[in-house]
């Protein structure tokens, strides 16, 4: 596909969607200001770094598939992720996880990391023009087998994992001083009960408590931000998840903390979607986190399904992106690990594409007048409008592989690098 056919049919969409009251040039103009947080623990299964071997499925993870190639260090990491973000269009993020540290092969519990840790994750970024997350890492750890961490009933348990995550927002709070950019430090547990609790009270009690303990340090926002992640239920949680989506937004709401929402953390029939309106009334920002649940297991690849197009409509429609972090989250081992990190990413932006390209005041002028069958005719119209060449010369214009050719840099990558792991 080379370069004067993606301009000619660009062009004719261009025209097709200047009909219907759409400037495609201004969409993509948005859709290029969009940084995307890339999650790092896709490239290894959520291995990490630290020197003890983790289990991932006590702590309510579980990373499915053996695809030769997964990163095995730090080196093979950042290759891989060099290889993904230049096959996705746009500058983006990347969202570190604590267990990812460089401790020179030594022993350094979750409760001593400091930010020399991190200072060659900080050194790259700077190099390869990244701003970076971070997250606490609250699980695969013996001091997190008995499924309870900040809302154990053991207070040895708690204060571990208190001076753990305060290290971790102390880190946060480092790197956006490095960059000059804001580090969102996103806060998941595992904590919950495989089967019938009776006590969910106490649980929620230290929860808060440890919770308070945690945010009594106060860092400036242009440094760091914080976010809350619930859930539905998990491996080894059926029963009961102590952060709940509930309890977490009562929380946030009263403590000015971000709600994370994660796409595969609620009920199937759910609409995260339909959450954005709500929580955006009471909230200045809002955390997603970008997966794709099947069934009940919550971490699969992204795609251009339903719930993402939906999702971007809401965050478009509501004029939210710039209160919205948009971060991916899921791991799968079942396929070229790379390749999923560019898959998940291009289907969502892509889903926003699709967004920005809706004649936004004809479909509210037909919404404020009642005009339902009208409405629902013009969204469906929508449906056939070629999104598809307005995408590509968008990957065009940054300069990767339009359509699926990124796939044979996937190939190639894996021929002569992933191949020889």
């Amino acid at each position: 596909m080379d370069s004067t056919n993606i301009e000619k049919a660009y062009a004719r969409s261009r025209e097709k969607y200047a009909d219907i009251g759409v400037d495609t040039d201004k969409a993509l103009s948005r859709l290029q200001s969009v940084s995307l947080s890339i999650h790092c623990w896709q490239g290894d299964d959520v291995g990490g770094f630290e020197t003890a071997a983790s289990d991932l499925a006590a702590s309510g993870l579980q990373v499915t598939g053996s695809q030769p190639g997964k990163a095995r260090n730090v080196q093979e990491l950042r290759a891989d992720l060099r290889q993904a973000f230049a096959l996705i269009p746009g500058r983006h993020r990347l969202n570190l996880h604590a267990m990812y540290g460089e401790f020179g092969g030594k022993p350094v519990d979750r409760n001593e990391i400091e930010s020399g840790h991190f200072r060659g994750w900080l050194e790259w970024a700077k190099q390869e023009n990244l701003k970076l997350d971070f997250n606490a890492t609250c699980f695969a750890h013996p001091k997190a087998a008995s499924g309870f961490t900040l809302s154990s009933k053991d207070a040895g348990i708690r204060r571990f994992w208190i001076d753990h995550v305060r290290h971790c927002r102390k880190i946060a709070a480092y790197i956006g001083r490095e960059l000059q950019a804001s580090c969102l430090h996103n806060l998941w547990i595992p904590d919950g009960s495989k089967d019938i609790p009776v006590d969910r009270w106490t649980y929620r009690a230290h929860l808060a408590k440890s919770l308070d303990e945690i945010f009594e340090t106060e860092y400036s926002p242009l440094q760091m931000k914080d976010a809350l992640e619930s859930k539905l239920f998990g491996i080894g949680s059926e029963s009961f998840v102590v952060g709940s989506h509930e309890f977490y937004m009562g929380y946030a709401f009263t403590k000015g903390k971000l709600i994370c929402l994660d796409l595969g953390h609620f009920h199937p029939t759910e609409s995260v979607a339909d959450k954005v309106s709500a929580i955006l009334q009471f909230s200045d920002e809002i955390l997603l986190h970008v997966s794709r649940g099947v069934r009940w297991d919550s971490d699969h690849v992204v795609l251009l399904n339903d719930e993402i197009r939906s999702l971007a409509e809401e965050l478009v429609r509501g004029q939210a992106l710039d209160r919205s972090h948009i971060a991916l989250d899921y791991f799968d081992a079942s396929m070229n690990r790379v390749g999923a990190w560019v898959l998940g990413a291009r289907a969502t932006l892509k889903g926003l594409l699709i967004a920005l390209l809706e004649p936004s005041e004809k479909l509210l002028e037909l919404d404020g007048e009642g005009r339902v069958l009208a409405r629902l005719a013009a969204l469906e119209e929508l449906k056939a409008m070629p999104f598809g060449p307005v995408w590509d010369y968008f990957c065009h214009r940054n300069g990767v592989p339009p359509a699926d050719l990124w796939l044979r840099d996937i190939a190639a990558y894996e021929e002569k690098v992933l191949s020889k792991r």
